[in-house]
């Protein structure tokens, strides 16, 4: 006999909706009645964030979906364009914590003389940033600590290609955290951190990323997080080097 037969079909959603995603898929081999719970929206709704609807709203492209576990796989296997197309959003497909990349147009880049933005067969974004000349290489991407997920270590990378990885093997970087004073708007840094001799490596998508640093965000509140890679040994060498953008995601 079914141990869970006499269970509602809504108190067993509710139950796995303090689980994670992860843990409803694996649920559905219990029973039928698990299976079925397992499929609602109500449990699916429970481990997106609580501001999707908001931010799928500013997709350049209409978001389609079946469902919200439909929506939950599909945002976690291929970002969406947001924000006029300038950042891509998607779900760690592990606990459904956003992910956000910045495109090589919305970054601050020093010595863009350096730089032609051209579109890139491979890229999410309608432009990235290639180096056309030899120059010291100084990219910024930020990102509002409200957007991302509470309670969560995030790290940023610097995603990009190089035809040859020696030109681009180590960097140094630096992560800050500053808050806004709204009583008289001005900016407080709370949190720094410089790391050199970081390692690129090749990503699932063909591109290769650099991390750039790690930070804890709590409670999302007004303040923004500021990724710098100040630095790349010798700006020679690396002839070819193409900039896709800054990627914000949980570790």
């Amino acid at each position: 006999m079914d141990p869970f037969a006499k269970l509602p079909e809504g108190c067993i959603s509710e139950i796995l909706s303090f689980t994670s995603a992860l843990d409803s898929l694996r649920s559905t081999v219990v029973s039928k009645d698990f299976k079925n719970a397992a499929e609602s929206n109500h449990v699916w709704t429970k481990f997106m964030p609580l501001d999707y609807q908001e931010i799928i709203s500013t997709s350049v492209s209409p978001v389609k979906y079946a469902s919200i576990k439909d929506l939950y796989f599909n945002l976690s296997h291929s970002p969406i364009l947001i924000n006029g197309g300038k950042m891509s959003f998607c779900l760690d497909k592990r606990n459904g914590k956003k992910c956000f990349m910045i495109g090589a147009k919305d970054l601050l880049i020093s010595w863009k003389g350096c730089w032609d933005f051209t579109s890139h067969a491979n890229s999410r974004f309608s432009e990235v940033a290639e180096l056309r000349s030899i120059g010291w290489i100084h990219i910024q991407g930020k990102i509002k600590t409200r957007m991302l997920s509470e309670n969560t270590t995030y790290a940023a990378y610097l995603v990009f290609w190089l035809g040859k990885m020696d030109g681009l093997r180590s960097a140094a970087t630096v992560i800050r955290f500053v808050n806004y004073r709204e009583k008289d708007n001005t900016r407080k840094e709370q949190f720094e951190s410089r790391e050199t001799g970081k390692i690129a490596r090749k990503r699932r998508d063909g591109w290769i990323e650099i991390e750039m640093g790690k930070f804890y965000n709590s409670n999302g509140d007004n303040g923004e997080v500021e990724a710098w890679l100040i630095e790349i040994n010798s700006p020679y060498g690396k002839s070819g080097l193409i900039v896709e953008g800054i990627e914000f995601r949980p570790v």
